[in-house]
């Protein structure tokens, strides 16, 4: 494609500016004890608007409705198994950091008694070999009165830029049927040569006190000629680019990189990146942080050590914003709840994360960047390592890279 045609199209791909919630029309009531839909959700299905969708839950998780078999009960069990109590596997030890706490499975308390399943999360899941039996069983009962009790990684932020990005060349499993490959090749033609794909995201714009979000359309849009551009709108906060975010984005995504590379038993499809960073920092000392953070890369570039280079600008940058990342950690505190989750065995992981969470807002230690990795509903056993999301990972730190170095 043209680049003036492809610039063009980025161009018209204007955001959408919110200055209040963001929950779907007639969707501010609340649901299912007092859960209501979540409102930062930037893609995926949403809670009044399509079949299945998220909710946020009292206690300040998050609750994703399980989609129908097989789907719904895969990625049940790619959770059950990563975070299996009795488990020591070092593969799925070091998986857990990149991926959201997930305290178990809920339902309803008003959901019909055959379909609560709240029980079904203290079975020990060991791996794919029951996945027939398990589908099966889930078939003969409500998978929409089931979701999966997930952390709130934005739930710390105070302005919580949000960006969902989906990996790998290929967003369709190998048992996908022929249409449903074509659906999705017709979605984005360049999945296979770019590797990553934006689904949404919305920026906090400073200066307005709003956010601006743009939905999938926008991310079908971009092109190789135009993907650097459309992504730097991520870390663009209306006044400054935000290199101190790429950097620590860069950071999180090597290190799931080194996890991919280290791994031959899983391959991921249709799954995604979520990026979350704290849209208010001190101006002052974030262009402080800015000017250390240059003259760090460069004389580490000098010795070709573009990781130290990353190490150095990170820390600068959380030494520069510990204060007001202090403040907003004071101002976001954990809320308790007196509701407890039902069928909830990770309870007792929760109130200690919370615990944990609490002791840390006391600390000068700054958590301002989040990249986690989500849905697998499309994860399947392999024996090879997962060259398509190892493409996508690459694709994405080179691009972003790009944008640093500019």
């Amino acid at each position: 494609m043209d680049s003036s045609v492809a610039l063009g199209r980025l161009e018209l791909a204007r955001p959408v500016t919110t200055h209040g919630s963001c929950l779907p029309e007639g969707a501010h009531g609340a649901h299912l004890n007092g859960c209501v839909p979540l409102s930062h959700q930037v893609a995926g299905h949403k809670y009044g608007v399509d079949k299945v969708g998220i909710l946020q839950h009292p206690d300040g998780t998050v609750l994703k409705q399980l989609q129908p078999p097989p789907r719904g009960p895969r990625e049940m069990q790619f959770y059950s198994m990563v975070y299996s109590e009795d488990h020591c596997d070092p593969c799925l030890v070091d998986l857990q950091a990149q991926l959201p706490k997930y305290y178990g499975t809920w339902s309803s308390p008003d959901a019909p008694t055959g379909t609560r399943m709240g029980a079904w999360s203290h079975d020990k899941i060991g791996g794919f070999t029951v996945q027939h039996e398990f589908s099966q069983h889930l078939c003969s009962l409500s998978s929409t009165d089931l979701y999966l009790k997930l952390e709130d990684v934005t739930r710390r932020f105070q302005k919580p830029c949000i960006m969902d990005v989906k990996i790998g060349q290929k967003s369709y499993d190998p048992y996908a049927s022929q249409e449903k490959r074509e659906q999705q090749i017709r979605k984005y033609p360049l999945m296979e040569e770019i590797g990553f794909l934006v689904l949404g995201m919305r920026v906090y714009k400073v200066g307005l006190d709003s956010f601006d979000t743009y939905d999938q359309h926008y991310g079908r849009g971009l092109v190789k000629d135009t993907i650097k551009e459309g992504l730097s709108k991520f870390f663009y906060n209306g006044d400054i680019l935000r290199k101190d975010a790429i950097t620590a984005s860069i950071l999180k995504v090597q290190k799931i990189l080194q996890w991919f590379e280290g791994q031959s038993r899983f391959n991921f499809y249709a799954s995604s990146l979520l990026f979350v960073y704290e849209g208010i920092c001190v101006p002052g000392l974030v262009s402080q942080s800015l000017r250390d953070s240059q003259i760090a890369l460069e004389a580490c570039e000098q010795n070709n050590n573009i990781n130290q280079s990353l190490s150095t600008m990170y820390s600068l940058h959380k030494k520069s914003c510990a204060q007001s990342h202090y403040q907003a950690k004071q101002d976001n505190s954990v809320r308790s709840s007196s509701q407890q989750p039902n069928g909830n065995r990770g309870l007792a992981r929760l109130e200690e994360d919370r615990k944990e969470s609490k002791s840390q807002a006391g600390q000068e230690t700054v958590h301002d960047v989040e990249v986690k990795m989500i849905d697998f509903a499309h994860v399947f056993s392999s024996d090879v390592p997962d060259q398509g999301y190892i493409y996508g990972l690459k694709n994405l730190l080179k691009v972003l890279h790009q944008i640093l170095e500019e």
